[in-house]
């Protein structure tokens, strides 16, 4: 029988944010609360990672091994999965100058839920994709036998999940936005949408890479490119996990505004991209769009 923790959950709420900044534009603002779709595993991480517990487990896998950096929220949601799961966990993380430091608020809960955590070096982690190289990572890290979710959980068992998500959103919207790490999640968001639908990535990395990596996501789950999906670059604010003080001001007016808690490293870039885009009139009037909530600070 499936655990408990990784039935079928009901669609996440669907609400509208009624905010002048985007009405004056004609523009009609949506939220898809997807940061309540599970307590512990929210939005795309719950998305993600289901469809690879559910093969970990069939499989008999007893330990999950994966990778991320210091602050990582793929990691601190795999380490909860394997708390509620009753499953080992092993983290590697990105910086072996981590390890004689105390560990940051991220990784000490990690750690608070068992996942056994092992640094590597920077440029050995660059090199983590090589098949050579990982297996090194892992068997350092004592997991040889693992079963092995990639950084961000974004394969193409993750993409299956987040085709859901697209398929709660049928009909709905005309344009569904959401922040982009790995590109997983937009990946597999766009093969779910209805034809007419668009799907709007917004890395919060620089360096133009997500689209090649997005592509390659849907070859593996798909077979080919699946959906009508664009990137909206430049809002990456100087980079992963930094949040300029322009930034932080702008999500607490937004939580002020419509009493939604915002998460800064995705969901404020999200936010924030969506505001200047409509300024801009990059969408027309009478534009439904969407922001999917993928995760709660």
């Amino acid at each position: 029988m499936t655990h408990p923790e990784l039935r079928p959950r009901p669609p996440s709420p669907l609400v509208e944010a009624a905010d002048e900044r985007f009405a004056a534009h004609g523009v009609r603002l949506l939220l898809k609360r997807d940061d309540l779709v599970h307590p512990e595993l929210p939005g795309n991480k719950w998305r993600k990672l289901a469809p690879n517990l559910r093969a970990a487990l069939d499989a008999g896998h007893g330990r999950l091994a994966t990778f991320g950096g210091a602050y990582s929220n793929h990691l601190r949601a795999t380490a909860a999965a394997g708390r509620l799961l009753g499953l080992e966990t092993v983290g590697i993380v990105r910086g072996d100058e981590l390890a004689g430091r105390p560990l940051n608020e991220s990784l000490a809960r990690c750690a608070a839920d068992g996942m056994r955590l092992h640094f590597a070096t920077r440029s050995e982690y660059r090199r983590k994709a090589d098949p050579d190289t990982r297996d090194r990572l892992l068997a350092a890290a004592g997991a040889a036998r693992a079963y092995v979710v990639p950084e961000g959980g974004s394969n193409a068992l993750a993409l299956t999940g987040c085709a859901e998500l697209g398929r709660e959103l049928r009909g709905a919207s005309d344009v569904v936005a959401v922040a982009c790490g790995t590109g997983g999640t937009l990946a597999g968001l766009a093969a779910g949408l209805a034809p007419g639908q668009r799907a709007l990535g917004v890395p919060v990395l620089a360096g133009g890479f997500l689209g090649a990596e997005i592509r390659s996501l849907q070859g593996a789950a798909f077979g080919g490119p699946a959906g009508d999906w664009t990137l909206a670059e430049g809002f990456d604010h100087g980079g992963y996990a930094r949040v300029p003080a322009a930034l932080d001001a702008f999500a607490a007016d937004f939580e002020s505004r419509h009493g939604l808690p915002v998460e800064r490293i995705y969901v404020a870039k999200l936010l924030w991209a969506l505001h200047d885009l409509t300024a801009a009139g990059s969408f027309p009037r009478g534009t439904t769009v969407t922001a999917v909530i993928t995760g709660r600070p």
